[in-house]
């Protein structure tokens, strides 16, 4: 019954981990350090099993993401979350599937979470993804309700500015996706630079393992001028699929059919304005595996 009990929880500590941390290795052993410490529990003592594992969990988390902070500061170049491929990721979603993931656990939202402290990440996503109440949330984090709701609100004011304004719908975002890789197969210069906004910015995360820009690279132009070089110099070796991952289209490239990269795009329903492209092979592991075994 308590293994039972756990395991219908799981997915829901998994994903408080994984959105904490930014990392499916790092939240597997989150959780399974939440499970040794709940089998050692006195369970007959435990009233609300779920508050318990989600407070174990979260303070788990934080004290994790504390020190992946630190070494985050000596990470060469930029740091991005591993990315996690969703299951059918080749085909369209299903509704429910839409409705769970929406966009709180896309790449570029998980960035975005890197701008908050811990305790206000757990915070914040306790009450704005999980929808836990503030009793919850203080229970969670051993505060008081009036200092997580100071917390919740400081962290929505830091992030306002930077989220999306107005959301993209999963097909518009596909046929946008779709367009750019057909161009970029054909190396058509003019249609990759006219589908990319004017200040479009691309990120790269190589870990230090694979070359990647060192910095933000700025400008439809210089981004456009990247994937035609690529594709000149790779031509048949290279190719671009699309699937989903992290609950939304991204393009996949692959190099004599090793995942190469993937490529998280934001969009405002008519131009590209941002891609995450994750290039450390550690972090693409795990999808080039399921990819594989599909």
């Amino acid at each position: 019954m308590n293994e039972a009990i756990f395991e219908s929880l799981r997915p829901r500590l998994q994903g408080i981990a994984y959105r904490m941390l930014g990392s499916v290795a790092e939240a597997e052993e989150v959780v399974q350090d939440a499970w040794l410490r709940w089998h050692a529990a006195d369970q007959t003592e435990l009233q609300t099993p779920e508050a318990w594992l989600v407070t174990v969990t979260t303070r788990l988390s934080i004290d994790r993401l504390r020190a992946a902070k630190l070494q985050r500061q000596a990470y060469p170049g930029f740091w991005l979350p591993e990315p996690q491929l969703d299951e059918g990721a080749a085909s369209p979603p299903s509704p429910e599937q839409v409705l769970e993931r929406a966009d709180d656990i896309s790449v570029a939202f998980l960035t975005l979470l890197e701008r908050l402290a811990p305790e206000a990440r757990a915070a914040f996503l306790l009450r704005e993804v999980f929808d836990a109440d503030y009793a919850e949330v203080a229970k969670a984090l051993g505060k008081s309700e009036a200092a997580c709701r100071q917390i919740v609100s400081r962290a929505k004011t830091q992030l306002k500015d930077a989220r999306p304004r107005q959301a993209v719908s999963q097909d518009r975002h596909y046929r946008l996706l779709a367009g750019f890789a057909e161009a970029a197969r054909r190396g058509d210069f003019a249609a990759l630079q006219a589908m990319l906004a004017e200040d479009a910015e691309l990120i790269g995360d190589g870990g230090g393992k694979v070359p990647s820009f060192g910095k933000v690279l700025v400008g439809a132009q210089r981004i456009a001028q990247l994937f035609l070089a690529t594709q000149m110099r790779l031509g048949l070796q290279q190719r671009i699929e699309l699937a989903r991952v992290n609950g939304e289209w991204c393009l996949l490239r692959f190099v004599d059919d090793r995942l190469e990269s993937v490529h998280a795009c934001e969009t405002d329903g008519e131009r590209l304005l941002r891609m995450h492209v994750q290039r450390n092979p550690d972090k693409l592991a795990r999808i080039a595996a399921a990819l594989a075994a599909s």
